[in-house]
């Protein structure tokens, strides 16, 4: 059994043909239109390329100039917060609401600090230390005074304190 021979048809020969030519020319288009693509893309990519290197400059400039901001800022911080612990209260058997009102005597006293410099507070940290220590505290008809022990001066001024029974 043979296959007959297309190429003596011409019916065959229109279908190849067309079927040639058609290829061509949609191998043509598909060029063109991928050359189009191509190039919108490329001049897209430089442009992306060009924006992103002044972005670049410009987050240059922006932190250079937040890190001079920063060294400034952190320069005149001031105080924001004023936290008082008072460490040995159970050594003279006082309550915690005495304690806190001790507290609160003492923050009222330094309310005065908050948002000044922190170094104009520490400029004044023996001002500090002597408004604490110089005021009796009475409670269940006895007599205390606070001595500091600690003083740390940053955004929040954290002072810590003892008591101690006045004679």
């Amino acid at each position: 059994m043979r296959i007959p021979p297309a190429y003596k048809k011409k019916e065959w020969q229109k279908l190849f043909s067309g079927m040639a030519i058609g290829a061509l020319i949609s191998w043509c288009i598909f060029l063109y239109i991928f050359g189009k693509w191509q190039e919108e893309y490329s001049k897209e990519n430089k442009e992306q390329a060009k924006k992103i290197q002044e972005l670049i400059k410009e987050k240059a400039i922006w932190q250079a100039d937040v890190e001079k901001l920063n060294k400034e800022n952190q320069k005149k911080l001031t105080i924001q917060e004023i936290k008082i612990k008072i460490i040995d209260g159970e050594k003279y058997h006082l309550d915690l609401y005495t304690l806190h009102e001790m507290t609160k005597a003492v923050e009222d006293d330094l309310k005065t600090l908050l948002a000044k410099d922190i170094e104009y507070a520490f400029q004044s940290r023996d001002l500090i230390e002597q408004t604490i220590e110089n005021r009796i505290h009475i409670a269940h008809d006895k007599k205390y005074r606070l001595e500091v022990k600690s003083i740390v001066f940053y955004t929040t001024l954290s002072i810590t304190l003892t008591i101690r029974l006045e004679v």
